[in-house]
């Protein structure tokens, strides 16, 4: 009887587990601004879990003038991660690819192939959030031209494509995919990231979600915004294509 008058947890009506995929993460220990440790590692990747996760794929940064991580770097960090869950007893797949940034050393990437790629060949690559790169077009054309399958990352992110929606719509048709930042929605990177991130979702133009998550706090918000209405309509409407990347 006494139970009937607890407290009830506001524990939000579904989890993450019907996307199954984190595609967008930075779990991997030391080799950028993610993840100090193993031990944050692990940390995260259990709170994953809690929130229904089944697989997750890292992507650490790749950017030559801050993270100059190669597919050896990332693969043994990797394995470090996969050994202290093995040791722990935590059972979930890992693997990695990676998180490029369109610099001045992107388009010689592309030609030397050897990419870190998910699924069958998604690439995942950001921009900057302070100019809009005058060769984008050339840069996605090229990279569906070498035969990989270009993931723009958070476009809601950058400022300079707020104001028409017809901004997003033009860099779809230079023909690549979209991945919102799930902890958008919150409003967690502010307002105006938040009506971006709202507005793709209206026009349909939300390909992939990811927790793109560094630390913890990150954690929080993606528990959050299981709550709001935006990313329930993603899950209802079954358009997003995380399951791809198994």
């Amino acid at each position: 009887m006494l139970g009937l008058f607890k407290k009830k947890n506001t524990i939000p009506e579904f989890n993450f587990e019907k996307i199954g995929i984190d595609m967008h993460s930075h779990i991997l220990p030391g080799i950028d601004d993610g993840a100090p440790t193993v031990r944050e590692s692990i940390m995260m990747i259990n709170r994953f879990k809690d929130l229904g996760f089944k697989k997750l794929i890292a992507t650490p940064h790749i950017m030559s003038d801050y993270y100059r991580n190669t597919p050896d770097t990332i693969n043994k960090a990797l394995d470090q991660v996969r050994e202290e869950l093995q040791k722990q007893n935590i059972s979930i797949p890992i693997e990695a690819a990676a998180e490029y940034y369109l610099d001045e050393t992107f388009e010689s990437k592309i030609d030397k192939g050897n990419l870190m790629t998910m699924g069958n060949g998604y690439l995942l690559f950001e921009l900057s959030y302070i100019n809009y790169p005058n060769n984008l077009k050339e840069i996605i054309q090229k990279i569906n031209d070498k035969g990989y399958k270009p993931i723009l990352a958070h476009p809601e992110r950058y400022p300079y494509l707020y104001g028409s929606i017809e901004n997003f719509y033009k860099i779809r048709e230079f023909g690549c995919y979209f991945q919102m930042n799930t902890i958008s929605l919150t409003g967690y990177y502010g307002k105006p990231a938040q009506k971006a991130a709202q507005d793709l979702v209206d026009h349909m133009m939300v390909d992939f979600i990811g927790s793109d998550m560094h630390h913890l706090k990150h954690a929080d918000a993606l528990h959050q915004a299981l709550s709001t209405e935006k990313l329930k309509f993603l899950f209802e409407e079954g358009c997003l294509q995380n399951e791809m990347l198994k």
